[in-house]
């Protein structure tokens, strides 16, 4: 069958943790998008869009050179308006089918694709689906009920349709409703949309820990790399102080050409350090007055976005902080809960410790405190 093709890669991927959008991260030394543009072009589509967000407009482009059809449209606000803008950018009065499929889920082969055209002979559209195999439960803070999973399916994307169809439905929708995926369009219009085998392969990669088995699902070895970093600030007249990334009432500040973050400067220098990417200087020169002040979070969200996409995670971060005052641990687990946040881990991954020299050296004579830090970090080899 005949068929034409909209991948969906507008998202903000917010539940993804810091770095790119999951589209344009690395997944086996290659864009995560860049995946299923192949994959539907070797099952035979005639024509890809790809809806990407405005800012990624060029770079979608660029990856799209060499595709026979292939264009690059931009997204909406909403995954729904994002379809819409792919379906408004194939030919008009087109009758043929149309695959919809979310650039988060990488692991497409012209076997599904097949499976999803041969439902689609007999219905207005066809879905990948898995039976529910967990117990269900329903409710919050306590269960309320055990629900059945008799007849309960997973569905997943490619979702095939007759692009008439679909455009329809779309047409019929509720403009105050979103829905959750292209088939309750077509169900809503009363479209028959039948079942096609699903695949755990084709799994959505949603929350950071998903990427990492992605990596191993395409075939790519991973390596533990140890990063370490060291920073130092002397102090100077001041009402407050900032360390990993939380502001601490202090009679005095240190001194720096941002706000002298000695922790996360460590921490960032660390990662760089881990992945070969130089230092926080080369990157954030304290000779560019853009940087005068600024937040350190800014330096180690840079560091972590380089990171991620390299196709990298963290594993954890250990920071000590070295001063005689302010005392630390008060303020450690905020510490730790903010660090954990700016990295995207959860807060076991996370340590910060305090010691002093007893007196001795720069930060005995309580001249300025040093911070270090140590990261490991798994990339693909």
């Amino acid at each position: 069958m005949d068929f034409s093709a909209v991948i969906v890669a507008a998202g903000s991927s917010t539940r993804a943790g810091p770095g790119a959008p999951k589209p344009w991260r690395s997944l086996g030394g290659r864009p995560i998008l860049s995946w299923s543009i192949e994959a539907l072009a070797a099952a035979g589509a005639r024509q890809i869009v790809v809806v990407v967000a405005e800012a990624w407009i060029s770079e979608a482009a660029e990856l799209l050179q060499g595709v026979p059809g292939a264009l690059a449209v931009r997204g909406g606000a909403t995954r729904a308006e994002s379809v819409q803008q792919g379906l408004a950018a194939l030919p008009a009065g087109d009758t043929a089918a149309v695959l919809v499929h979310d650039a988060a889920r990488p692991f497409l082969t012209t076997a599904h694709v097949r499976g999803l055209l041969a439902a689609l002979e007999v219905a207005d559209g066809a879905v990948p689906a898995l039976p529910v195999a967990d117990t269900l439960k329903r409710g919050r803070d306590v269960v309320a009920e055990t629900v059945s999973r008799d007849g309960l399916w997973r569905a997943q994307t490619p979702q095939a349709f007759r692009l008439d169809v679909l455009r329809a439905a779309y047409a019929a929708w509720p403009a105050d409703a979103e829905p959750t995926d292209d088939a309750a369009v077509v169900e809503r219009a009363g479209g028959k949309v039948a079942i096609a085998p699903g695949d755990p392969r084709l799994m959505k990669l949603t929350y950071p820990e998903d990427f990492a088995m992605a990596e191993q699902l395409a075939g790519g070895a991973r390596i533990t790399r140890i990063g370490q970093g060291v920073d130092a600030h002397r102090w100077g007249p001041g009402e407050a102080v900032w360390l990993c990334g939380v502001k601490i009432e202090h009679d005095q500040t240190l001194i720096g050409h941002s706000d002298a973050d000695a922790g996360l400067h460590a921490l960032t220098d660390a990662i760089l350090g881990a992945i070969g990417e130089g230092d926080i200087g080369e990157h954030f020169p304290p000779s560019d007055p853009q940087w005068k002040g600024a937040a350190s979070d800014r330096f180690l969200l840079h560091a972590v976005e380089i990171l991620t996409n390299k196709g990298g995670r963290i594993v954890n971060a250990d920071v000590t902080l070295v001063c005689e005052r302010p005392k630390i641990r008060p303020h450690r687990d905020a510490m730790r809960q903010r660090l954990a946040e700016l990295l995207g881990v959860p807060l076991d991954r996370v340590s910060v410790k305090a010691t002093t020299t007893e007196g001795m050296g720069f930060t005995g004579r309580q001249e300025g405190l040093l911070a270090q830090a140590i990261v490991a970090v798994e990339t693909p080899a």
